[in-house]
């Protein structure tokens, strides 16, 4: 198992440097631990005006996210495992032709992702906090508690939602089932404990950090244990025996979407989400659970921030969530198998722009259900132009700089911090501007003149480029 799990590590680290370069994906940590040190400068700053507590839930919450954002393997899972002689030949991709057991391929494919995560996010997340926090007059024992219960927060997350996920895999009346009574619980909940309290066990590692135990640390160690061990048992590396018949589609399918320049394309994209299953697992998994969870926590600290910024927020959230739809629609389609079509990678390109395009009916509904809910239907229309300017943004720069490997190039160094020195100040202004007037929200419109270069640039680039495969 050793041995399995050292050569998928290995190939992890080829796939990455082979694509851009050993340097530009060792130096990734290293941004990150030079983010978490400046960062560590500007805390005196953030905590005038910023409850601790408050601080705290929201630290381990991003990680908690990141844990929930990563954590689907059960939907994610059944793709990788059946592409049994898929374009990569990665080992998990072999998992049938091997003389050893699917669950332990699969054991080790999620083990090593989960140390990767570590490796390239949380470690050096902590350890700058770490080396800043003696400048700051901060106690040793904060940082080094803070890596613990972030790792905590972050296997949380993806041990509930890889659970969840598995669970989906088999039966979705039974998720639907325990997502209600997870709703009726917290309803419940609201009645009797305040709205920090619920914040503090619906993210157990703020518990441990504000008073640590060695007790607490091994119920919740106990807790991510058992979620685990119940996701491995649950999940289905295949589909067992089972023959699935369809019918063809393409051809109505195609016609329906006429009114697009590369429809044939598109609607291979929504047939691949419709039969694979991945389409409706990652809206669930990706999309409304992480965002439905944000909108939770946002509600409870209505004493802090208003109503309508609440709603802004989330539609900035939404925005850059929304865009990540982009990696779903490429993640596994290899452009290596439309090399030997008469296409050029801008046609491909600009296919996936159009399925994007009309997979953004899901964000625009999602921020319809929440003004509604929060009673503010008079800031839908603003918050929508806000989500939506952020989205096509964002997909315009990662079509720039990834072409159609977004999930994988994000870790090279230079990207990805082009992309925060981008993104970063355009998110802060336009949702200061939100909060000055909450009309000032359809400024955001003027993104979609850069984000139409940016696209068009990026067809030029990727169309005269010699795509990078592995």
């Amino acid at each position: 198992m050793l041995t399995l799990f050292a050569n998928m590590f290995r190939e992890e680290w080829r796939m990455h440097s082979t694509l851009f370069g050993s340097l530009n994906f060792a130096l990734f940590p290293v941004l990150i631990f030079a983010i978490a040190f400046m960062g560590t400068f500007i805390l005196p700053l953030i905590s005038n005006v910023m409850d601790v507590m408050l601080l705290s839930i929201t630290v381990h919450a991003q990680f908690v996210l990141l844990g929930i954002m990563v954590g689907s393997f059960g939907i994610m899972g059944k793709e990788v495992m059946n592409r049994r002689f898929g374009q990569g030949s990665l080992i998990a991709y072999s998992a049938r032709s091997l003389p050893v057991s699917e669950r332990i391929v699969f054991l080790n494919f999620v083990v090593k992702d989960i140390v990767y995560y570590f490796i390239l996010w949380i470690l050096p997340f902590g350890l700058g906090f770490l080396a800043a926090s003696p400048f700051n007059g901060i106690g040793i024992q904060y940082p080094l508690l803070l890596l613990l219960t972030m790792s905590i927060g972050f296997l949380f997350g993806l041990c509930t939602i890889f659970l969840l996920s598995a669970i989906y895999s088999r039966s979705k009346p039974a998720l639907f089932a325990v997502l209600a009574a997870i709703i009726v619980a917290f309803l419940a909940a609201g009645t009797m404990y305040s709205p920090e309290t619920i914040l503090s066990a619906l993210i157990l590692p703020v518990l441990l950090f504000n008073s640590f135990t060695i007790s607490g640390l091994v119920f919740t160690i106990c807790i991510i244990a058992i979620l685990f061990a119940l996701s491995i048992a649950f999940f289905t590396p295949a589909d067992t025996g089972s023959e699935k018949h369809y019918r063809n589609m393409l051809d109505s399918f195609s016609q329906r979407l006429g009114f697009l320049k590369e429809n044939t394309l598109v609607a291979k994209d929504f047939i691949d989400l419709y039969r694979s299953g991945i389409g409706v697992g990652q809206i669930i998994f990706s999309f409304i659970l992480p965002l439905g969870l944000i909108w939770l926590i946002l509600s409870f600290l209505t004493g802090f921030i208003t109503q309508d910024n609440i709603l802004f927020t989330i539609a900035v959230v939404t925005g850059i969530i929304a865009s990540t739809m982009y990696t779903w629609l490429t993640e596994f389609d290899s452009i290596s198998v439309y090399y030997f079509l008469p296409l050029n990678i801008s046609s491909v390109i600009r296919a996936k722009v159009g399925t994007f395009t009309v997979l953004q009916a899901v964000p625009v509904i999602f921020l319809v259900a929440v003004g509604l809910l929060s009673g503010d239907p008079g800031s839908i229309p603003n918050a929508v132009v806000l989500c939506l300017s952020i989205s096509f943004f964002e997909l315009a720069l990662m079509i720039r700089m990834c072409g159609l490997q977004p999930g994988t190039m994000i870790y090279n160094v230079k990207v990805f911090l082009t992309y925060i020195l981008v993104t970063g100040p355009v998110i802060l202004v336009l949702l200061g501007l939100t909060f000055v007037s909450t009309y000032l929200a359809y400024f955001s419109v003027i993104l979609f003149i850069p984000a139409w270069l940016l696209i068009k640039s990026g067809f030029k680039k990727w169309d005269s480029a010699d795509y990078a495969g592995f």
